[in-house]
């Protein structure tokens, strides 16, 4: 195959441009122009072409697309430019700012200039910054000459980008790049625009309504001070924290906050209303994407905009301010963008979820036989740890104790104590003892010791890394480490790294850190654990993702959220297309011998039916 990398330059301004919109409003709205793009194929020179819409369409038209890798840094740009605008559609796509951030981490700057500079292969120039509010038709010649060297420059640095991280990187990541840009680079989905529109209707109208019920306006309910005053005027002590900024008191009115969640429930109905209304009028998340979804729906279908290797652990994150990872799914209405997303007409939607695939991983990863026999034998787990947390038969445990069952497998596996697992079971409407909380956590790890282990485990290796040494854990010896990079290597044969980690023994017990762009993080043996199990996870959907691509059934990976993939499917073939999905989610990567997974799939015309 042929490799073409290529690099757009298109007209901004100090309203129109990739700081202001997200890339999918930015390249299809009307304002948009091409100026000009630098096209390089395998190693030979780099060329500038310039012109009308016309001339640059069949300037592109002489490349064998379909047969041939595309190479961009930041291809969801370039790549959705060469897709929605001249229906080019290569075989394969590549990215330089993908490979870099998986390669480097997510703590480091993958921009083209710093990726340049980090591998010493030159400088990225400046002239675009000549180019703001410049139409093509307002460059000179010797302006447009400039621009053109400055894309060519551009070009270079990423195909040399590309020239010394390829030895690194491994090719199965490079197909599951591919993959995820395909998401957003080749929409299939649509949007249901009468459901949406519907939808933040009634967004509005339940503002409007909390704010009669409380009786107050909006403006008092947007100010801090105002609010306060209004709970006093309740007999209610306005509940406090200390700003994390300041180090000083301050209100403590986020959502998050356990002080304000708590008045959510209190006992003067009057003040249910004001905190609902403070809560339906500030949090306006639901309202602008709702809104976002609409202008998406009238432009055209719906690009699924996936960040790869957007976590520390590799796991894929949202990006161009629609997080498709985080879409309610509690509470009225919840799902109802979910309801939204729609498959294209003749086919429907597989979600496929692995289940409990971290608790799983973890039971395998420590060596925890008598769990991962279980998980494998498609024993209730959660109804087995609560017949030993409540110590009755399990045919006689309850609804109620099966979810505390469930809480601590799912919660408890990290090393959480008894105070945060007190709290987390709060949150689901579960008021337990401060005794009974202790109790349970103490059962879950006399009952499950070999995972109290693995976090003994981990604490050393974290030792040993910031005295960048080599290690090795778990029975399966999957997890080693490269002290010098101060790095665990996954599955993948990429790092998960923590960058300037070092030990702090002044205190009873060491404490060990490492450096983010938000500062030092606290890293300890069970958040190292929950760290690994994350990755190893994203590794195993990973190879999934790829399994699910290799079938002869026209299926097509269009979001992945979590632990979970979603495929469109022809509708004569659902039945077909479920039981391949179903069969790659439940095969075992050849690293991962004995480690038992299984799913959930659910199939329906919405992505919020799926379940």
């Amino acid at each position: 195959m042929d490799l073409i990398t290529l690099d757009f330059e298109t007209f901004y301004d100090k309203d129109f441009s990739l700081s202001k919109l997200t890339t999918e409003e930015y390249v299809r709205d009307i304002r948009f122009e091409i100026i000009g793009v630098g096209v390089k194929l395998n190693d030979g020179e780099t060329e500038w072409a310039s012109g009308t819409h016309e001339e640059i369409a069949d300037y592109l038209a002489e490349f064998h697309w379909s047969e041939s890798m595309v190479l961009a840094h930041n291809t969801l740009f370039d790549g959705a430019i060469l897709s929605w605008l001249f229906d080019i559609k290569p075989k394969v796509w590549l990215d330089t700012l993908c490979m870099g951030r998986a390669v480097h981490g997510i703590e480091v700057s993958g921009s083209l200039k710093a990726m340049a500079e980090r591998y010493g292969i030159g400088q990225k120039g400046t002239e675009v910054l000549d180019a703001k509010g410049k139409r093509r038709e307002d460059f000179t010649d010797d302006e447009l000459s400039r621009y053109g060297d400055y894309c060519i420059n551009d070009v270079e640095l990423t195909y040399n980008l590309f020239a010394n991280m390829l030895s690194k990187f491994p090719r199965k990541e490079l197909r599951i790049i591919d993959a995820t840009l395909r998401m957003f680079i080749h929409p299939v989905l649509d949007l249901d625009l009468g459901l949406l529109e519907t939808h933040l209707e009634d967004i509005k109208d339940q503002k409007d309504d909390l704010l009669a019920e409380a009786n107050v306006s909006k403006k008092d309910l947007m100010s801090n001070q105002k609010f306060a005053e209004l709970l006093c005027g309740y007999g209610v002590e306005p509940p406090m924290k200390v700003s994390p900024t300041t180090g000083k008191d301050t209100f403590a009115f986020a959502k998050t906050d356990e002080g304000f969640k708590s008045l959510i429930e209190h006992e003067n109905g009057d003040v249910q209303n004001l905190v609902a209304a403070r809560l339906g009028n500030k949090t306006t998340l639901e309202e602008t994407r709702t809104q976002r979804f609409i202008d998406i729906a009238k432009r055209g279908l719906m690009p699924v905009p996936i960040r790869y290797y957007a976590a520390h652990t590799g796991r894929w994150g949202g990006d161009d301010k629609i997080n498709l990872q985080n879409l309610p799914s509690r509470g009225p209405n919840a799902k109802m963008l979910k309801r939204a997303i729609i498959a294209p007409e003749g086919y429907s939607l597989i979600d496929c979820d692995s289940s409990q695939i971290e608790a799983r991983v973890l039971a395998w990863l420590a060596g925890q036989d008598d769990l991962v026999r279980a998980f494998a034998k498609k024993e209730d787990v959660y109804v087995r740890m609560a017949s030993a947390i409540y110590e009755v038969e399990e045919d006689q445990v309850t609804k109620d104790q099966r979810f505390v069952g469930k809480t601590t497998i799912l919660g408890a596996g990290y090393g959480m104590g008894w105070l945060k697992f007190q709290t987390q079971l709060k949150t689901f409407g579960f008021d337990i003892s401060k005794k009974e909380a202790r109790h349970i956590i103490d059962v879950y790890r006399d009952t499950y010791w070999k995972i109290s282990e693995f976090w003994r485990d981990a604490q050393e290796l974290i030792h040993q890394l910031s005295n960048f040494q080599d290690s090795t854990i778990s029975e399966p010896s999957l997890i080693t480490t490269i002290g010098e990079e101060q790095a665990i290597v996954l599955p993948s044969g990429l790092l998960m790294r923590y960058e300037d980690l070092e030990g702090d023994d002044t205190g009873e017990r060491p404490e060990y850190s490492y450096k983010t762009r938000k500062g030092r993080t606290r890293i300890y043996g069970g958040k190292c654990v929950e760290n690994i199990c994350q990755a190893v996870a994203r590794c195993i959907i990973g190879e999934q993702l790829l399994n699910i691509r290799k079938s002869s059934l026209d299926l097509t990976p269009v979001l992945t959220v979590h632990d979970s993939i979603v495929v469109t499917v022809p509708d004569e073939d659902i039945e077909a297309g479920t039981s391949y999905v179903e069969l790659c989610m439940r095969s075992v990567p050849s690293w991962a011998k004995g480690l038992p997974l299984d799913c959930e799939s659910g199939v329906a015309k919405a992505y919020g039916d799926c379940e």
